[in-house]
């Protein structure tokens, strides 16, 4: 009897559409609607949007454009990381926009609509992408904006991406990215050197007085490159001390710490703050604020995130972890463009050439805090 009774009760109830509905997506696989999804083997990507773009032949085919048009841009910038950072934050949104949540699986019924969806997407990124202006426009930064608008700062910068290019292009496959990472640092060093850490908001009329900071980076850039004559091993992989013990050696510090963990692949480091220091003789220890943008997700209590952040965290909070890791919900994940703020003290012992970092770990931290999705 109650068999005969359940679809009655749910018309009754307003269910049997959904029920209906449930049974046609048991029946079906997206890989019925995808034809490549079987030849490439789409089912090993954890991400739904890499399994469309797998499996369907249009939009692979797209993807394979959108992959040459952004590795054309990487070839013309020197500091790469900002460039993928952008990236990261432009999938995240393209994967929103077209109904696609975290590793959420798509619907059978809405494979055609977001297939659709994220084909629109990348045909139009493709063509801005390609745009000669698009540099300047993705620019987010202070500085990127201060150079955007001087015509003669941004020559200067194209030349100096050319020339820092091809110097890197001379260094074995396994050095370019560390190249490239310190050059990612002497920006930070610039900006900080210029006034325009931490001043993002701040109207460009404002910013003006650093455009002689900024073309003095340019020249001398430039003619150290020009002084190496071709070679990089001159200009890069040559300061492990720093002049003093101050926010640019905590940077340098950050770095090899990152370096030795390998967390270029996960984290961006945006801006190293000086908050105060201690110095003696031989010793010093600078306290400094370290913010970093999420650039791959990972688990937010895990070894990537004691390693590279310095605590496990509780994202829900957006703090550092009180309660053991083994209490935490290991499947929270810190999502791509979410910004990690730590604070921490770091030591340092005076050397023949310099200052040297005798922090070798992030951890422990004294502050820490996350701040928004982007």
């Amino acid at each position: 009897m109650r068999i005969i009774l359940l679809p009655f009760v749910a018309v009754l109830l307003g269910l049997a559409p959904a029920l209906a509905q449930n049974a046609a997506e048991a029946n079906h696989s997206i890989s019925e609607k995808l034809p490549l999804f079987a030849k490439n083997h789409c089912e090993t990507h954890k991400d739904p949007a890499n399994q469309l773009i797998c499996g369907d032949p249009e939009l692979n085919a797209a993807s394979a454009m959108l992959n040459a048009a952004i590795q054309d841009r990487l070839n013309r910038l020197a500091d790469r990381a900002v460039a993928i950072e952008e990236n990261a934050g432009w999938v995240t949104d393209r994967n929103r926009s077209c109904g696609i949540f975290g590793r959420d699986p798509v619907r059978y019924a809405d494979v055609d609509a977001v297939t659709a969806c994220l084909l629109k997407e990348t045909e139009e990124r493709i063509a801005v992408l390609r745009d000669p202006n698009f540099d300047c426009l993705a620019a987010t930064t202070p500085a990127g904006s201060l150079i955007c608008d001087d015509p003669s700062l941004e020559i200067a910068e194209m030349d100096l991406n050319r020339e820092v290019l091809a110097l890197i292009a001379k260094l074995p496959a396994d050095e370019q990215r560390q190249a490239f990472a310190e050059y990612a640092r002497w920006i930070r060093d610039r900006d900080r050197k210029c006034n325009l850490a931490g001043k993002d908001n701040v109207p460009l009329a404002l910013l003006a007085s650093s455009d002689g900071c900024l073309s003095d980076f340019m020249r001398d850039t430039t003619a150290a490159i020009a002084a190496a004559k071709g070679d990089p091993k001159r200009v890069f992989g040559q300061h492990r001390t720093s002049p003093l013990p101050n926010a640019d050696a905590v940077d340098l510090c950050v770095a090899q710490i990152h370096a030795a963990n390998t967390c270029d692949d996960f984290l961006r480091v945006s801006r190293v703050f000086e908050v105060n220091s201690q110095m003696a003789e031989q010793i010093a220890e600078v306290k400094a604020e370290v913010e970093m943008i999420v650039l791959s997700p990972f688990a937010a209590c895990s070894a990537i995130a004691s390693s590279c952040t310095g605590t496990c965290w509780d994202i829900r909070e957006g703090k550092p972890a009180k309660l053991s890791p083994l209490v935490l919900d290991n499947r929270d994940s810190f999502p791509v463009s979410r910004r990690i703020r730590i604070e921490k003290a770091f030591a340092f012992q005076k050397a023949d050439n310099g200052w040297r970092c005798n922090s070798t770990a992030l951890a422990p931290i004294e502050l820490g805090a996350t701040i928004g999705v982007r």
